[in-house]
């Protein structure tokens, strides 16, 4: 069963396809922590039905959530960072954390930075080369339960990151900079390794970068992610993860105004949105 977030409010999509009102907010239903999944279910089990969203109505699945992220955590990841950061004399910082005990992790956008599947990203002004990240991401609890997933967009200013490692939350965190949706898939069984992720921008119509990874590259577990997150940081509203991309563009690709990024996660499904 699948979570969205709608103009008209929370809905459940039923295995069967059927459509069911929850009743709650995404931030009620989160606050349940591991009690989240059975409630769904039980709202799963009702007679009633409420009609399918229009695309238009869907809105990122988010409440008062932080979003946080979660870098370098596929080889792919490392070898870009390593390059964009190498004149700068930052290369060995990537390279260290990729094999380290402790992963990077970094604040990546506040709820109200945060754009749903059809609502435009944005580009920043002072940054020359900007990629889409496609990741997926985790909503945990305030208990650490991973309780589903959902597709996410982690854009990145490849320049600012790759001029100084301090410039990180420049680099990351800014208006418009992270997209979620379109729904939240409910985490009642792990998800297959082999789960593909797929990255297509498209400029002027038509494909101009097409990439592919699978969940199962990632170098870190998302319990291990959860775990380190929540160490020494709690989350009353829970939180979203973004756990990381394998998809890196060529060094000389950037994004620009126009430009529609779609990434897709089969059981998930696809989130697209236009580059302002």
């Amino acid at each position: 069963m699948k979570l969205y977030n709608t103009r008209r409010g929370v809905l459940l999509e039923r295995a069967d396809g059927r459509w069911v009102e929850c009743g709650e907010t995404i931030d009620a239903l989160v606050a349940r922590g591991a009690g989240m999944i059975p409630r769904l279910r039980a709202v799963a089990e009702r007679q009633d039905e409420a009609p399918p969203p229009p695309a238009a109505d869907l809105l990122a699945p988010i409440g008062s959530q932080e979003v946080w992220g979660a870098g370098v955590t596929y080889l792919r990841s490392r070898a870009a960072r390593m390059e964009e950061s190498h004149a700068a004399g930052g290369a060995g910082f990537y390279d260290r954390v990729y094999h380290a005990e402790r992963p990077e992790l970094f604040l990546k956008a506040t709820a109200h930075r945060v754009v749903g599947p059809g609502q435009p990203m944005r580009l920043r002004r002072d940054s020359r080369w900007i990629v889409p990240e496609p990741e997926l991401t985790l909503l945990v609890g305030p208990d650490a339960s991973i309780l589903g997933y959902t597709v996410g967009n982690d854009l990145s200013c490849r320049d600012l990151e790759g001029d100084n490692p301090l410039y990180l939350p420049q680099a990351k965190t800014y208006d418009r900079c992270a997209a979620l949706g379109p729904g939240v898939l409910i985490a009642e069984a792990p998800l297959d390794p082999a789960t593909p992720i797929r990255l297509e921008v498209r400029r002027n119509g038509d494909v101009v970068f097409a990439g592919e990874t699978a969940v199962g590259r990632m170098k870190r577990s998302f319990e291990e992610l959860v775990a380190f997150l929540y160490r020494e940081a709690s989350f009353p509203s829970g939180c979203f993860l973004m756990t990381g991309t394998g998809v890196v563009p060529p060094d000389a690709w950037s994004l620009r105004p126009g430009d529609v990024a779609s990434i897709a996660i089969d059981p998930i499904g696809t989130l697209s949105n236009r580059m302002e």
